[in-house]
């Protein structure tokens, strides 16, 4: 059985963006280990997003926005349930997230009812943040689930390479 992981928005994003001559180092690089975990390592998971990714990915410059919606079209879209639901708004209660990043608490709300096994994102302010996830991990234990790993394209091809 395959290991199962939740594509949040910010790595669509990544994986839709225009080739540019960009400046900013970082941003490039992103935009590179995006696509290689795409091209590369996609086929070794069960891919999934969410309703709120799809929403997401609609916003934004109408060409780019067709470009996720084609990228999301192959893969199997999971609904927020209402335990999902719950859990954001006992994250957002907790001040472990701020108010503001009430979307972030559900992309992880969602990975975590439907018990997945990875959750990867670009987000490392609200998400791939290693000082927050500790402590939303003892959260969720004491709600009786469990958080998935949550890393970033570049961490997951690691992983993939151990194998």
């Amino acid at each position: 059985m395959k290991e199962r992981v939740y594509l949040e928005t910010s790595f669509i994003s990544y994986l839709a963006a225009p080739p540019r001559n960009c400046r900013d180092i970082v941003t490039a690089a992103h935009h590179q280990v995006t696509i290689e975990w795409w091209d590369l390592r996609r086929h070794i998971f069960d891919v999934f997003v969410s309703e709120i990714v799809l929403d997401e990915a609609e916003k934004g410059n109408p060409d780019v926005s067709a470009l996720r919606g084609s990228l999301l079209s192959s893969i199997s879209c999971l609904p927020v349930l209402p335990e999902a639901r719950e859990l954001a708004r006992a994250i957002l209660a907790s001040g472990l997230l701020p108010r503001k990043a009430a979307v972030d608490a559900l992309h992880l709300s969602v990975a975590t009812v439907h018990e997945l096994d990875y959750l990867l994102t670009w987000n490392c302010k609200h998400l791939a943040n290693q000082h927050v996830l500790p402590r939303l991990a003892v959260l969720v234990e004491r709600l009786g689930l469990a958080l998935p790993i949550v890393c970033t394209p570049e961490e997951l091809m690691e992983e993939a390479d151990a194998n």
